[in-house]
């Protein structure tokens, strides 16, 4: 028997989610059976684009109310009775805020000793080596298309999300411009390799503020929040421009969702907008992620991570992702 902890849904948030629409629980956790393997967690993520799952179906369908949260994390295995699954293994997968687990391995992998050594640590399983970063890879290469000469704009380009596109699209040669939401995010942008990076909080007009970095135009929008900023992105965009819908955050815990409002450019610059759920490219994961490891030894490629320390902090912590309170991959340490 192994005691635990875990976060559920305690109730279906309205608008901005608070600290009540959770509720933490204690579990106990039975012997092992046969083919089972027992998994301490070690790290989850805060995710904002589980937040619509929480009041309905989304991508998935919608979370059970006394559902545990979910979440991607890494873990170790402490105990197992699994050909699979072998005891001291460190692993990752879909976990959820608890600290502790049984599976029958479905759904959870080891990790590749030869991938995460060195610059490359565990916890990027679940950052840059995990649904971010190749939503990022997937996002900006398949339906981005960047071409050497282009030019490049990233919403919340401080997340890893953000922060890999732009980066990629550099090793592509695309001037690139990243917008976020505090000065000391714009000076990291910079120091990763953007070319201009914009306050979406003090630049005042988003519009006049995006053609001001780019008087010519942007050929790709890499979109994570929706909103007025996909507006002010779309009456700037040039012919025959992209754009990859990553993510809403603006837009995911509004009643009834602002849209867009500007669709006219959509016929006279040829525009082209499409979203993109990562796991339609579930295949080429391993190939994208040992292209992604070269660039990171290559010194080509980083990421910045951030860590609450402890599970009960997890709410807090997913909740402060809408007030722009987090600085790269924000995780928590579960002990």
């Amino acid at each position: 028997m192994t005691a635990g902890k875990r976060w559920v849904l305690a109730r279906r948030p309205d608008g901005v989610p608070c600290t009540d629409d959770f509720r933490l629980e204690d579990t106990t956790l039975p012997g092992l059976q046969d083919g089972q393997a027992l998994i301490r967690v070690d790290h989850i993520s805060v995710d904002p684009g589980m937040r619509s799952r929480l009041s309905g179906d989304s991508y998935a369908p919608a979370l059970d109310i006394g559902a545990t949260i979910e979440s991607a994390g890494v873990g170790h295995v402490i105990a197992s009775r699994s050909q699979k699954l072998k005891e001291g293994a460190l692993v990752w997968g879909g976990f959820g805020w608890q600290t502790h687990l049984i599976t029958d391995g479905r759904g959870v992998q080891a990790l590749d000793p030869a991938l995460y050594t060195g610059k490359i640590t565990p916890t990027s399983a679940i950052g840059l080596f995990g649904i971010p970063g190749l939503t990022a890879f997937f996002g900006l290469l398949e339906i981005g298309k960047p071409r050497a000469g282009n030019t490049v704009l990233v919403s919340s380009a401080a997340g890893t999300v953000g922060a890999t596109a732009g980066q990629i699209a550099k090793m592509k040669g695309c001037t690139v411009v990243g917008i976020t939401g505090s000065d000391a995010k714009c000076a990291y942008l910079k120091e990763i390799g953007f070319d201009a990076s914009i306050n979406h909080r003090t630049c005042g007009d988003l519009a006049a503020a995006f053609r001001a970095a780019a008087p010519k135009g942007y050929d790709i929008y890499f979109d994570n929040v929706g909103g007025e900023m996909l507006d002010a992105a779309i009456v700037n965009m040039r012919r025959h421009g992209r754009l990859v819908i990553s993510g809403q955050i603006a837009e995911y815990n509004a009643r009834e969702p602002r849209g867009i409002r500007h669709t006219l450019p959509f016929i006279t610059q040829r525009l082209r907008m499409e979203g993109l759920v990562v796991y339609d490219h579930a295949v080429q994961f391993d190939e994208a992620r040992r292209q992604m490891a070269e660039w990171v030894n290559e010194g080509k490629l980083t990421w910045r991570e951030e860590i609450i320390e402890g599970i009960e902090k997890a709410p807090e912590a997913f909740i402060g992702l809408f007030r722009g309170d987090s600085f790269g991959r924000r995780l928590v340490r579960v002990a």
